[in-house]
């Protein structure tokens, strides 16, 4: 039985699934809550997200159930949060490299995934963070919800539970390394398509070629085709 815990608020769903491990029988033990007061992102960012209205999750899993590179495994949990998505959406869903995930051209839901060792095992845990019911985002314009997207109303509890049952299942089916890299490059936002960039704080038109294994995403630029790992190149939009 995959178990999922619940917290009525917390901090960051992250740091605080440490604490369940013990408590649960499981390769997978998932935490979620509706009121996350510290969310983080990739790289050091912040996720903010309004009580109440969107979702907070995390699921932790031992690394040795893994063999593929953790760019890899980074990229599958982008395609499982994208699938999932577009399956409850039924819209077209897109991963913007390296791992948020789009819906009509605003980010939905991000990725943080860390490696820790707790008591004496290893393990990835997997934080994800889904706007559902939120409508207003400030200044984010390149923010939105599932309900402002879609303008339909989903169930948080509904939303997580069945995230939880289908991450899981996915994990437990993962493919080979080249069919990781298909998926991801097929469901790539604004793959093939003029795009500005910035670049060492320059701005330049160019073209998303495709994603490699190592983590570098290629662009055509008036120049050549070019790598870039996260950081180094910003995709305006």
């Amino acid at each position: 039985m995959a178990e999922l815990f619940y917290l009525k608020e917390c901090s960051s769903t992250n740091d605080e699934i440490s604490r369940f491990l013990p408590y649960g029988n499981s390769d997978f033990i998932g935490l979620h809550t509706f009121n996350q007061t510290k969310g983080r992102g990739q790289y050091g960012n912040v996720w903010s997200s309004l009580a109440e209205k969107n979702l907070a999750y995390t699921l932790a899993t031992n690394t040795g159930h893994f063999n593929c590179s953790d760019f890899l495994f980074n990229y599958y949990t982008a395609i499982i949060i994208r699938d999932y998505l577009a399956n409850l959406t039924e819209n077209t869903v897109k991963i913007k490299w390296p791992n948020d995930i789009i819906l009509k051209n605003k980010k939905i839901s991000g990725i943080l995934i860390e490696k820790k060792k707790i008591n004496q095992n290893n393990y990835f845990i997997i934080g994800c963070g889904i706007n559902i019911l939120q409508e207003n985002f400030d200044e984010v314009s390149n923010a939105g919800s599932l309900l402002t997207q879609t303008g339909k109303s989903f169930n948080l509890v509904s939303v997580a539970e069945n995230l939880h049952e289908f991450f899981i299942e996915r994990l437990k089916n993962m493919p080979s390394d080249e069919e990781i890299m298909n998926q991801f490059n097929q469901n790539l936002f604004r793959k093939d398509e003029i795009s500005v960039f910035e670049i060492e704080k320059e701005r330049q038109n160019g073209i998303i070629r495709y994603a490699d294994e190592k983590g570098e995403i290629w662009v055509e630029l008036e120049d050549g085709l070019k790598s870039f790992y996260h950081k180094e190149i910003k995709l305006l939009y």
